[in-house]
């Protein structure tokens, strides 16, 4: 048993060392493995509570508070447990590097790894070359501090991959093992401008913070990129963003490895505190996977609904986690690219929240070069190729029809329309967009393959009760680009509850709604405009969306805007402002009518701003009385 316990030590800390300097040997899946086997035999061996690896080199600069890992669970009943009916915030657990920013005055000062939690390594140099850390917050606070996550996209990744194959560097393995490669050179520091950065964590003293959701607007506020996140009260609002996390591990523009769950009450962090290891207000939401070795077959290219194709390889079958694998996501025309991917290369994938298995590295590379499909294998039309994307720009390639009507069906709750079924009736000239769906006729569906009169008579009736889905399904049916279900949602409740407000929607409204910065904004307006001709036909076939009719009242059409701690929660004051027809900013502007704050003279930037654009200032008092 000593003996076990020793190699599992020795094998965890030499892992670790390797990931974090880049070189990661094993994948995430395998070193959880390792952690998890040890954490059995000897629960309470030290091992398991070191945090990072040692910096090296001269350096190193101490944390002032430090930064710790993440306690984990792998099943929902497990963290249900560990929520205990508390409202939780929920960001993607980025697959990166740690960092923590040091402003003094406003203006960076320092910036460091998290290193072995206590202390870090000095990359100022770096992180000024990465366009998503601030040199500035915009205000003076004393002494302030950041936390974030550094990381690669996919398409920055392909890009720094050409970038060093052509200064005659060695080539990058991975996403994450470039981050801890770039941010521990000495020589070509510039190649840190295509990292990413998105904050997460604030520490500051002169700013009042109630709770975590406050803490992300505080981030937003002074414009850095924060993740996603989502206020949780319930289990099946938990349930469908861990639903969203699997999606995205396979469909996401970087790497994720999991949830963080954070409880949003910040009184309660101080008095739940931290162990050695990881805070107790925290919890790291992780899908239990596997990874083997298997060769590939083929290489299948699939058009999606959005034109882009998507290259999965079929492979030799491998078993993981209990199921049989016949097939594996590889990404994007990059991955194929950058690795050089073909038939009978021995590649290592891996199973853990994804939809379908991912590739994740060259074991061995057979011999020749990747290809790829100069026309596209639905309509026969040319390929474009656009950084690590391979695309079909035919508006009418059967295939994109397809993939966006099947979506509009599964989201629109039209059950007993199957992927065959629309297949028959697109090929019978019956179906060629959305809209037609509505013009169907009983007879005509009685001419479909094993099509009876029962099924037809169900089918019709599911297609009319269609008529009468709400507006945030209908807009999340129409497969606009960031236009998932909560995306949508946040419009809609954001005050644009009609279609009338949805079609004149602004950019500088949009990027007030939390979740969107302008670049998820721009494009979710821009599929908006190319999908309005669809919605204009669905209206004209009984689509009917009647705005809620809220009764006159002082917040009816005002855009208020909340900072500092209050008395109530948060989000109690955000739903009655909605309820009543208001709109919630998370940013204050021209356009703004009240900052609702307790603090009669605070330094916050909301505040500064509130009062320098003339804009009426009130107190949590105040509010509930005008209501």
């Amino acid at each position: 048993m000593n003996k076990e316990i020793a190699k599992l030590e020795e094998q965890i800390l030499y892992h670790k060392s390797q990931y974090y300097q880049g070189n990661a040997e094993i994948s995430d899946v395998e070193y959880d493995k390792l952690e998890d086997k040890l954490k059995k035999l000897d629960p309470t061996n030290k091992v398991l509570t070191l945090v990072g690896s040692a910096p090296s080199g001269s350096s190193k600069i101490a944390h002032d508070q430090k930064m710790l890992s993440l306690n984990k669970v792998y099943d929902i009943d497990e963290l249900m447990s560990w929520i205990e009916g508390r409202e939780v915030i929920s960001t993607y657990k980025i697959d990166g590097v740690s960092c923590s920013l040091i402003y003094k005055d406003g203006n960076l000062s320092l910036a460091k790894t998290r290193g072995d939690g206590s202390f870090g390594e000095d990359i100022t140099i770096k992180a000024n070359w990465i366009k998503d850390i601030k040199s500035s917050l915009g205000k003076k606070i004393n002494q302030c501090e950041i936390r974030g996550e550094i990381y690669c996209s996919e398409e920055s990744f392909y890009t720094i991959s050409k970038e060093m194959e052509k200064l005659g560097l060695e080539k990058p393995t991975s996403q994450r093992n470039i981050v801890a490669g770039l941010l521990g050179r000495k020589d070509h520091v510039e190649l840190s401008r295509h990292l990413s950065f998105q904050a997460f964590e604030l520490i500051a003293d002169d700013l009042k913070l109630k709770d975590e959701h406050d803490k992300f607007l505080h981030l937003k506020s002074f414009s850095f990129s924060i993740p996603d996140f989502q206020l949780h009260k319930n289990k099946k609002s938990i349930e469908a963003t861990i639903e969203d996390a699997r999606i995205f591990m396979s469909e996401g523009d970087y790497q994720i490895d999991g949830l963080v769950f954070t409880l949003n009450e910040i009184g309660l962090h101080d008095q739940l505190g931290s162990t050695a290891h990881h805070p107790r207000f925290k919890m790291a939401f992780k899908y239990r996977g596997d990874s083997k070795v298997t060769t590939i077959s083929e290489i299948e290219w699939g058009v999606s609904r959005n034109g882009i194709l998507t290259p999965v390889a079929h492979v030799k079958p491998v078993e993981l986690s209990g199921a049989e694998i016949r097939r594996v996501t590889l990404h994007n025309f990059g991955v194929v690219d950058q690795y050089n991917l073909k038939k009978d290369d021995e590649i290592e994938v891996v199973r853990s929240g994804e939809v379908i298995p991912k590739f994740l590295s060259v074991v061995k590379s057979s011999k020749g070069e990747f290809s790829y499909p100069k026309k596209c294998p639905s309509c026969d039309e040319p390929t474009r190729v656009e950084s690590i994307r391979l695309h079909c720009d035919n508006k009418k390639c059967p295939v994109k029809v397809l993939e966006n009507i099947l979506h509009f069906i599964v989201k629109i709750g039209i059950d007993n329309l199957s992927t065959k079924r629309l297949e028959e009736m697109m090929k019978k000239g019956l179906v060629k967009e959305i809209p037609d769906l509505y013009q169907i006729k009983e007879e005509q569906l009685l001419t479909l393959d094993k099509t009876k009169e029962k099924l037809a008579q169900k089918i019709m009736a599911e297609i009319d009760k269609s008529r009468s889905v709400d507006l945030i399904n209908f807009l999340s049916a129409l497969g606009l680009a960031g236009g998932a279900y909560n995306k949508c949602e946040k419009v809609v409740h954001s005050g644009y509850n009609s279609l009338d407000k949805i079609k004149h929607l602004t950019l500088e409204q949009l990027v007030e709604i939390d979740g969107f910065a302008e670049k998820s904004a721009s494009d979710f307006l821009q599929s908006l405009k190319e999908k309005m001709p669809i919605i204009e036909k669905l209206e004209k076939n009984g689509f009917n969306f009647k705005e809620i009719i809220i009764k006159e009242n002082p917040i009816k059409g005002k855009k208020i805007c909340i900072t500092g701690a209050l008395s109530e929660k948060r989000s109690v004051i955000e739903a009655k402002i909605r309820e009543l027809g208001g709109v919630v900013s998370g940013s204050v502007g021209k356009s703004t009518d009240y900052l609702l704050t307790n603090e009669s003279d605070s330094a916050s930037s909301k505040f500064k701003k509130a009062t320098d654009l003339g804009i009426a200032i009130i107190s949590e008092k105040q509010f509930f009385e005008m209501v």
